[in-house]
């Protein structure tokens, strides 16, 4: 995809994707709301201080992608996959002191975030999706989707319903290419994992990932690396159970790190995994704006899952003092969802992520996951036997 064209032509085609947005003159002189189109092609609403955002986020992009051109002619196209320290006693001293270099820079790169043109292959490499797919034939995704062609299953029928409802009004996403391609790698993975088979939710993940990596065969492998290797087990399984566990891990560090908010909302009796589902099975994208997603989702591809956590907590931290004056669910639900629509700056959510929240440890997260677990499927287990039981008795009535 990358080796034919020179690095010249990438960075045009990259600065060529960062247009600047010009608000109408009327809309400068008044604070209307105006409509325009991101860099992956979803209209945003916005009033002319969000457009003035983007254009100062656009432009730190801009910055971010002559830093990613430079090291790569310093030191390689591919230096970001030199980063394993490793432990041979062979290994030279410079090289182990190079790798951890390229580790340390890559880190701070990637939390600045990575240049849209570059993206597709830096998480290929990075998030294990290359690896993966290199454990396979070569024909495995054009022989899978051969093989599936044809097959009804409660999967396909779901996915077929939901097609239309990704993300209407795209203009490649809602079109019959689009949801022909959407489908495929839906239908796809439904057969690859039969555990898995399909989830609501999955079709925002795989069609901006579709976007994203411009071919359905590595939006195929990058969800494949997304749901068994970077995510929590059972999270996309037909009784959640995994995503019921992330949700009473987050309430659980909401209580930790934001005390005075979730003391409020337990005295309003309200529930964040109200909010907090939907960006927990769609990884943000049905609720920031796309740039913002991405930017996240460069973390999450290079540290892990435990970055959803640091970004949900971040979106009840920017709000305290709004939230903390709130009176009902229905006024927390609107300023939540009212911030998260409007997170223009990637750089505004992240530094509070992960400056004010602080780091936290896989290891962390995996404690907390395992003391919630058995709470988590005792009740799954009483839900289904009371489903069982009503579904006797109607059948003796």
């Amino acid at each position: 995809m990358y080796g034919t064209r020179s690095k010249i032509d990438l960075a045009l085609e990259y600065q060529s994707q960062i247009s600047i947005l010009r608000p109408s003159i009327h809309s400068r002189r008044a604070n209307l709301t105006v409509k325009f189109q991101d860099l992956y092609g979803f209209t945003v609403e916005g009033n002319v201080d969000d457009v003035n955002v983007l254009n100062e986020v656009r432009e730190k992009v801009r910055q971010q992608g002559r830093v990613w051109w430079a090291l790569e002619a310093s030191k390689g196209a591919n230096w970001y996959l030199q980063t394993s320290i490793g432990q041979g006693s062979d290994l030279k001293s410079s090289l182990k002191f190079s790798a951890l270099a390229n580790a340390i820079t890559l880190k701070k790169l990637i939390r600045k975030g990575i240049p849209p043109v570059l993206r597709p292959k830096v998480w290929f490499s990075l998030s294990g999706a290359a690896k993966k797919k290199s454990t396979v034939p070569e024909s495995y995704y054009s022989d899978l989707t051969k093989a599936v062609e044809g097959k009804v299953t409660a999967a396909t029928r779901q996915i077929d319903h939901d097609l239309p409802r990704t993300f209407p009004g795209h203009p490649w996403l809602d079109t019959q290419e689009g949801h022909a391609a959407l489908r495929r790698v839906l239908v796809n993975y439904s057969f690859r994992d039969s555990d898995v088979g399909y989830c609501q939710g999955l079709n925002y993940v795989a069609a901006l990932l579709l976007l994203v990596m411009k071919t359905e065969e590595d939006a195929f492998w990058m969800l494949a690396v997304l749901l068994e290797n970077v995510l929590v087990n059972d999270c996309y399984t037909n009784n959640l159970s995994g995503c019921h566990v992330e949700q009473r891990v987050f309430k659980d560090l909401l209580a930790k790190k934001c005390p005075r908010i979730a003391a409020h909302l337990d005295s309003l009796e309200f529930d964040v995994s109200l909010v907090a589902t939907e960006w927990f099975l769609c990884l943000f994208s049905k609720s920031l704006p796309s740039e913002t997603t991405l930017r996240v989702w460069d973390i999450i591809f290079y540290d892990g899952a435990k970055v959803i956590f640091n970004v949900a907590l971040a979106i009840f931290k920017m709000k305290e003092d709004e939230l903390l004056l709130t009176n009902h669910v229905g006024e927390v639900i609107n300023t939540v969802q009212t911030t998260t629509h409007h997170l223009f700056d990637p750089d505004e959510l992240l530094t509070v992520a992960f400056d004010q929240i602080g780091s936290m440890t896989t290891n962390t997260i995996s404690k907390q996951r395992k003391k919630q677990e058995p709470e988590v499927m005792k009740e799954l287990d009483q839900r289904l036997r009371r489903l069982e039981s009503l579904k006797l008795e109607e059948e003796r009535a």
